[in-house]
């Protein structure tokens, strides 16, 4: 949006943290909304936050659904897992237009930002800039590999896998920048140590124990779940891991991410309505999840006034959505399919 007049959003409005059903004007001047005021009157549209995935690895999309079989070490990790591999053997310009493919699908699907995890040192850093320039997306880049120089932050695949870990947190916190880690993927084994170095979030914690998660909720460190990876990759067959349940008895602070575009798409919608349908956790608190990692962008995209403005505009009355009883557990349940819209995302 970049009309610097006042523009006057108007419908039923998700207003704040509690997602708070309003039927509101919501005013918005320079990409920020100066005011939400409520109006009976509102027309029948739904307004929600904009979502944010807080974990991605969008450099994947270039081995999207390559029929690739095998356990999680030998696909995925560090430094000659079969995704490594692909990256490596592919041009600059494919892994770019891979990229910014997948940021464009996220873009439709209501989502404003992704935080992805790096790989390729600082020119991977620069193919994800290049990607998503000119977008109205947040794309927040966790380096590796030398990437950490010129990132957002850095983002470590395992405190077991990688070696210098102490160094390369150092320099993250010396210049005043993020530092996260994958952790409780396979196994707990390499919590305890990434929770050492007090992250600004972990990735996955699947297996995490109750003493660890107890750690994250008593530190305020957000925990990222991707749960159609985790079964996607084999390891979790059960619905006790990740230990969604138990994260939100604990005070957990928890993010959702979707993981590898190589085996789950980037499409927050169809976590939504898979942790929705297997974990039988509260949708409120799954749409929550899938808004609040927009905290790394430096102002969450909850609707609140002083609030930057990125949100979506869902019109019920063009599909079976006029039907709702509760436009919340819809968009969680059903944003696959009906709840596309309008997006006012601004940087």
């Amino acid at each position: 949006m970049t009309d610097k007049s006042p523009q006057i959003i108007s419908g039923l409005a998700l207003v704040g943290e509690e997602l708070a059903p309003l039927h509101a004007d919501i005013i918005v001047e320079h990409g920020t909304i100066t005011a939400i005021e409520e109006n009976p009157r509102a027309p029948p549209l739904w307004i929600c936050p904009a979502l944010f995935n807080a974990h991605t690895h969008l450099g994947d999309t270039i081995a999207m659904d390559c029929g690739a079989t095998g356990d999680l070490v030998s696909l995925v990790t560090p430094p000659d897992g079969l995704k490594h591999r692909l990256l490596r053997a592919a041009s600059r310009d494919d892994l770019a237009a891979g990229m910014r493919a997948s940021i464009g699908e996220m873009i439709g699907t209501g989502t404003a930002g992704c935080a992805d995890f790096r790989e390729g040192g600082e020119e991977g850093v620069i193919l994800l800039r290049d990607a998503s320039r000119d977008l109205p997306f947040h794309a927040m880049a966790f380096g590796r590999d030398g990437g950490e120089r010129v990132s957002d932050g850095t983002g470590i695949s395992s405190a077991r896998d990688v070696a210098g870990v102490e160094r390369i947190v150092a320099e993250a916190r010396k210049a005043g920048k993020k530092v996260a880690f994958h952790a409780g993927e396979r196994d707990a084994g390499d919590v305890d140590a990434a929770l050492s170095f007090d992250p600004d979030f972990i990735v996955h914690g699947t297996h995490a124990t109750k003493k660890q998660l107890r750690t994250c909720a008593e530190k305020g460190i957000p925990v990222v779940i991707c749960p159609r990876s985790n079964w996607t990759l084999g390891v979790t067959d059960s619905a006790k891991k990740p230990p969604v349940m138990l994260m939100q008895e604990l005070g957990c602070t928890i993010w959702l991410g979707t993981d590898n575009v190589m085996f789950v798409p980037p499409d927050l919608g169809g976590e939504m309505a898979f942790v929705s349908t297997l974990y039988k956790t509260d949708p409120a608190s799954i749409l929550r999840s899938a808004i609040a990692g927009s905290v790394l962008t430096g102002s969450q995209f909850f609707l609140s006034p002083g609030a930057r403005a990125c949100l979506r505009i869902i019109d019920p009355e063009q599909n079976a959505l006029k039907f709702s009883r509760d436009p919340v557990t819809s968009m969680v349940k059903r944003a696959p399919f009906s709840c596309r819209g309008t997006n006012v995302f601004n940087s």
